[in-house]
């Protein structure tokens, strides 16, 4: 039989330590961490585990108070942390045990009591201080469970809090037979990873929404309103995927100190953990060479490509025409990725973009046969062969492949490392064309073949001149020495 897995939510008032907390019984880093409110504002899942039981763990934004100086984005936090409520099994509502009970505190627990879901009441942060003098406080919230004091900064009591929440107020719940069987599981598809990624405010969370079909992530009409990335689980038919909803990135010399520095870099992992890149410009101010770099940085990554020019519907006809002779002039070291024109706030063409992922993604898998490989270097290097090199022909004798996402090339010949970069992009090109892959970049690795029949005083000397000039010198030392 298959055990239900319990899912608890994480809510309180901005700055009680809910992130921490969800990094903690998660061992991961997922959540951002700073010591200043309003930090999380969508709601982020991870996995947890006690023994051999497994949880769902919702980390959200703090509520009862502004954390921002926007008050529409405090509001869209809320709406989030009440989300994640309405989803959950149990509520663990963390308090601050060196700010004291406070009206917001007290406004939330009365709230809180009013839904027909278990509550247990976390003391956070009494590490340092007389956890027992200062409980007395924390019950007149009069929840039904707690109050438990904790330090999630140094996991003090989280594992006693967890234990003892399963043992007493999580009962294992059979649903269902087990459907799945060992060779069924290992059928199962693997999940696309789809990083969502472009500059702030081009309208990324939107098109996340847009994919979806729901108001998953906050969108505000202002820079930097997603800071963490956010990965969300969904199905479409017989094709499963995560989105990646990440920070928007500005150029180096104007990103901020503290949360929008740790929200690039999360930005710029996520991208080394996706499988195929959603790449999204805006179209209102056409291709800029940030865009450039940060696809550049995609494609170095070897990241599946697919290009959305948004907020295209707006435009008029004369910055179409512009946009599109920006296209031809600056995009032609992406030439194998799919560029699409779309709106994501109205949903005009973004439904060709998962198309696309998947054609992208199986080029990227795509297992290609040694002796193919091998069939199409040979007409490559007869059309156009490569240049010599210290008086000597360059040869490449065979290929194989040497890995997916992206696909890699390995060539093995004499003299490869004097291969000029030049021809390497030829032959980049020349194989994307002739192994008909689209939306992933390609590798080209090259290895020297040294020959075991030369002997060891004919192989290349690998001394500088230096070292040549003052090993003679010693021997001339030593001869003069002799006589």
């Amino acid at each position: 039989m298959k055990n239900k897995i319990p899912v608890i939510a994480i809510v309180g008032r901005p700055n009680v330590g809910k992130s921490t907390f969800f990094n903690y019984v998660t061992r991961t880093r997922d959540a951002l961490v700073m010591d200043a409110p309003g930090i999380t504002r969508d709601r982020i899942y991870g996995m947890g585990k006690i023994g051999k039981r497994p949880y769902i763990v919702i980390d959200t934004g703090g509520i009862g108070e502004k954390a921002s100086a926007i008050e529409a984005i405090d509001t869209q936090t809320s709406e989030q942390a009440w989300q994640a409520i309405q989803e959950s099994d149990l509520i663990l509502f963390l308090v601050d045990a060196r700010a004291g009970l406070t009206n917001v505190d007290i406004a939330l627990a009365n709230k809180f009591r009013q839904l027909a879901i278990k509550v247990c009441l976390v003391v956070n942060k009494i590490d340092g201080i007389d956890w027992h003098s200062q409980s007395a406080e924390f019950y007149q919230l009069g929840l039904p469970i707690g109050p438990f004091g904790i330090s999630s900064a140094h996991g003090m009591g989280v594992h006693d809090l967890v234990h003892g929440l399963f043992r007493d107020h999580l009962p294992e719940e059979i649903i269902a037979p087990e459907a799945d069987t060992d060779s069924e599981a290992d059928n199962t598809p693997k999940r696309v990873k789809i990083a969502v990624i472009g500059r702030p405010n081009v309208g990324k969370s939107t098109l996340v929404n847009r994919l979806l079909g729901e108001e998953r992530v906050l969108v505000y009409d202002a820079p930097h309103t997603t800071r963490d990335s956010v990965y969300i689980d969904f199905d479409q038919g017989e094709h499963i995927y995560t989105l990646i909803d990440t920070a928007g990135v500005r150029r180096g010399g104007r990103v901020e100190l503290g949360i929008e520095k740790f929200s690039v870099i999360k930005t710029l992992q996520s991208v080394e953990d996706a499988n195929v890149v959603i790449f999204v410009m805006d179209g209102q101010e056409g291709i800029t060479d940030h865009d450039l770099n940060l696809l550049g940085f995609c494609i170095e990554a070897g990241r599946a490509l697919v290009i959305a020019i948004n907020k295209w519907d707006n435009l008029p006809l004369e910055q179409k025409e512009t946009i599109k002779e920006q296209i031809k002039r600056k995009l032609p070291f992406a030439k194998f990725a799919k560029l699409f024109t779309i709106s994501a706030l109205h949903g005009t063409n973004t439904g060709h973009l998962l198309d696309a992922v998947n054609v992208a993604y199986a080029s990227a898998m795509k297992v290609i046969p040694t002796a193919k490989l091998n069939i199409i270097l040979e007409k490559l290097t007869t059309a156009h062969s490569p240049p010599r090199a210290n008086g000597r022909q360059i040869k490449l004798r065979y290929a194989h492949c040497g890995g997916h996402n992206p696909p890699i090339i390995v060539i093995h010949g004499n003299q490869t490392e004097h291969l000029p970069v030049s021809y390497k992009r030829y032959l980049m090109n020349a194989f994307l064309d002739a192994l008909k892959l689209e939306g992933t970049p390609l590798r080209i690795e090259t290895r020297t073949v040294v020959n075991p029949f030369v002997p060891e005083e004919k192989k290349k000397d690998s001394r500088t001149n230096l070292e040549k000039w003052k090993e003679g010198r010693k021997r001339r030392k030593s001869f003069k020495d002799k006589k």
